[in-house]
């Protein structure tokens, strides 16, 4: 008879069996596949309970559930990497077309000094005019290397000669995987950092035009490898030169195995007005070390990437990039300025070194060391003076696209002026700078870009929202920009300078007035308005107070005490207050009105940030549009510890204002700094604050402070 196309004669032996394989073969229901697939996009290695769960809600072997989902990731690998394939053959195909293009054009130069020929690469590849150079040298490194030496305080070793190289090898190397979520390279994700757009926004910086010499790189090569040695020995070595703190349990540096194993001829500690912060931590990150060296060695995606600590940062000059100590290696000189979240700390400012090198496959190391490079009034706007000893953090690859990351942060810091009574203690326990915070800050962003990779909805997402992957996109990149333009705003990069304009018992208020010409910020006159408080409450119990909904009728004056309802939600990582919600409050006079909100959380402090977006707007991000020039006026709440866990009570009950003590329990609290930017139309823009702006401010903030601690009752506080 014949059966499914295949003839077989009765009685047939090898028709029976080939009859009871195909008997075998079974073909998924819709249902069944609709359900994998679900539960495959919340998490693409389910474990055996969850594939025992699925085989009895599904009616299959539990072999055919775990084989399924091997083939559903080798299915989703093989497509990223066709993908990637043919992203990276074009991206081949268009430099071979330059390259092509740039020998054509070299063919055709005429000198401008002679007007002859160029150059052939015969003549300029003598050998006798190679081994005079070098004699030349030769000299010159035998004079800078007695300078070296006095500068550091020891003796250095000679330079191994540097072969010139046509691409950095950072460039050739294989690009390891993402999360797990099949995105390969940096530039996947962190072309979401807006680079080379932001350079026309950095602000001109405090100092003039350098002229470095031969002999100038040189002495910066060496300091730079120097520093180098000594930060890895700082990353990998634990006592004599790290101990564990008996309080807190963090990495305390020893200073006397330390000033024994890294003498330096002329330290600054004999001053007594000079105290020393030396940090070290480690965690894994979930992003690969390839992306990590791209962003740390980019001035650009380095402010984007860490907007609440660097306010300005720029790469005053390249100063190698190739092969030193057979490493593949990039050296350039730095300017950088870093911020807390209040007008009431000043930024610190520096100009330092920072080397890269790769220390093994996988493998990487970044260093910077202070070099300073204007020797009178070097930083006239600042009220302390930081020398950056050897710092950075050793990045090391692991499975599925993370990273292991540790992290070593070691100044020595100059105070001019005295540090406010509310930081002092934050700031002395080294938390304010330290490594924690800079680790923490990189967890963080590192979950928030993993998350907006991530196709489909969270489980803690409020579906029918956001329509698509671009909408999401879109959606986090306005939350970014508005959480940049907040810290910026602590901060400004055009000069203005804080004024306080109340000076009442229990806070003080401070503004600053400004023109708005970015095109993403309302046009007018801002006035910025800040105010830090100390509450006795723990900062996570603050945090979360502020960034319910349903709590924000007892805070926020403006919404009249109307209920506010949340109507979507993007999660941006694995705590549950990275989050970004879109909110509508119940007032029927401002319909068209929703307010765009980010929070964000990590061991070193939180964020609650939000801003007025009219409907129109939120429409056109969900959608996936472009929401560059969508205009943002952010106000918010930074939250940290206030530093004095490990304080005594006793020492602690010497006061019970909050005015900077804590009070008489002694137990954690927190500093929280509210600010709010409001635009003022009718000013000028060579006008003065007004007493009726400066009333409204004041007003503004100060019943937002009594809200606040009203509600988590520490009024009398």
């Amino acid at each position: 008879m014949e059966y499914g196309g295949v003839t077989s004669s009765s009685g047939g032996g090898d028709a029976s069996e080939t009859h009871r394989k195909k008997k075998r073969f079974h073909r998924h229901t819709a249902h069944q596949i609709q359900r994998l697939e679900a539960v495959f996009k919340e998490c693409p290695h389910p474990d055996e309970k969850s594939r025992l769960q699925l085989s009895r809600d599904l009616g299959l072997a539990p072999r055919q559930i775990k084989f399924w989902f091997q083939n559903r990731r080798t299915q989703l690998k093989s497509q990223h990497e066709r993908a990637d394939n043919c992203a990276l053959r074009a991206e081949n195909d268009r430099i071979r077309c330059e390259n092509i293009a740039i020998r054509e054009a070299i063919k055709n130069v005429i000198c401008p000094s002679c007007g002859g020929p160029p150059v052939t690469e015969d003549s300029y590849f003598d050998e006798q005019k190679l081994r005079m150079e070098n004699m030349q040298l030769k000299e010159e490194l035998d004079k800078i290397s007695s300078i070296a030496a006095k500068y550091i305080g020891r003796p250095i070793s000679q330079l191994p000669p540097v072969q010139p190289i046509h691409l950095s090898s950072l460039n050739l190397m294989s690009m390891s995987s993402f999360g797990g979520i099949g995105l390969t390279g940096p530039s996947l994700y962190l072309d979401l950092l807006p680079g080379s757009s932001m350079s026309s926004t950095i602000p001109s910086l405090p100092f003039p035009t350098l002229n470095i010499s031969d002999m100038d790189k040189s002495l910066m090569a060496d300091i730079a490898g120097n520093s180098m040695e000594e930060l890895i020995r700082l990353l990998q070595t634990n006592e004599p030169l790290w101990t564990k703190s008996t309080t807190d349990g963090r990495d305390v540096l020893e200073l006397d195995s330390y000033n024994q194993i890294f003498p330096r001829a002329n330290s600054s500690l004999k001053n007594s007005n000079v105290r020393v912060e030396a940090s070290r931590d480690s965690g894994v990150v979930i992003m690969n070390g390839l992306a990590l060296v791209n962003m740390f060695m980019d001035a650009n995606k380095w402010v984007e990437f860490f907007p609440t600590i660097v306010s300005k940062a720029r790469i005053i000059e390249v100063i190698s990039c190739g092969v030193m100590g057979g490493r593949s290696s990039t050296l350039q000189l730095m300017y950088e300025e870093m911020q807390v979240l209040s007008p009431l700390v000043p930024t610190r400012q520096s100009f330092f070194l920072r080397l890269c090198q790769q220390i093994d496959q996988g493998s990487w190391a970044i260093v910077d060391v202070s070099y300073d490079i204007i020797q009178e009034n070097q930083y006239p706007s600042s009220s302390c003076m930081v020398h950056r000893l050897p710092s950075g953090c050793l990045i090391q690859d692991m499975p599925n696209g993370y990273s292991k990351v540790t992290w070593v942060e070691h100044v020595e810091v100059e105070e001019k002026g005295l540090i406010h009574k509310l930081y002092r203690d934050l700031i002395h326990s080294g938390m304010a700078f330290g490594a924690e915070r800079w680790l923490g800050s990189l967890q963080r962003l590192c979950e928030r870009y993993a998350c907006l990779m991530v196709s489909g909805k969270s489980s803690r997402e409020l579906g029918g929202v956001i329509p698509s992957p671009e909408g999401k996109k879109s959606m986090m990149k306005l939350a970014q920009r508005m959480v940049s333009n907040f810290c910026a705003s602590i901060n400004p990069s055009n000069g203005h300078q804080w004024n306080a304009i109340s000076g009442l018992d229990e806070f003080e208020v401070r503004a600053t007035l400004q023109k708005s010409t970015d095109p993403g910020q309302p046009n007018g006159i801002i006035i910025s308005a800040a105010s830090t408080i100390w509450l006795p409450v723990p900062s996570q119990h603050v945090f979360n107070f502020l960034r319910d909904e349903r709590t924000r009728p007892q805070w926020d004056v403006l919404s009249n005490q109307n209920p506010v309802q949340e109507v979507a939600h993007i999660a941006n990582g694995s705590h549950p207050g990275n989050c970004i919600s879109v909110l509508r409050a119940y007032n029927t006079s401002q319909n068209n009105m929703l307010i765009l909100q980010e929070s964000c959380i990590d061991s070193s402090g939180s964020l609650v940030i939000y801003s007025p977006v009219d409907l129109p707007s939120i429409n056109m991000a969900m959608s996936g549009e472009d929401t560059t020039y969508i205009p943002l006026l952010p106000s918010g709440f930074t939250i940290s510890p206030d530093g004095r866990q490990g304080r005594r009570s006793n020492e602690a009950s010497c006061s019970s204002t909050n005015n900077g003590t804590m009070g008489d329990n002694g137990s954690e609290g927190s500093l929280v700094t509210v600010v709010f930017q409001i635009l003022v139309s009718s000013l000028s823009s060579s006008a003065k604050m007004s007493p009726e702006s400066v009333n409204t401010v004041n007003n503004l903030i100060g019943n937002t402070i009594h809200q606040i601690k009203a509600a988590l009752n520490c009024s009398a506080s």
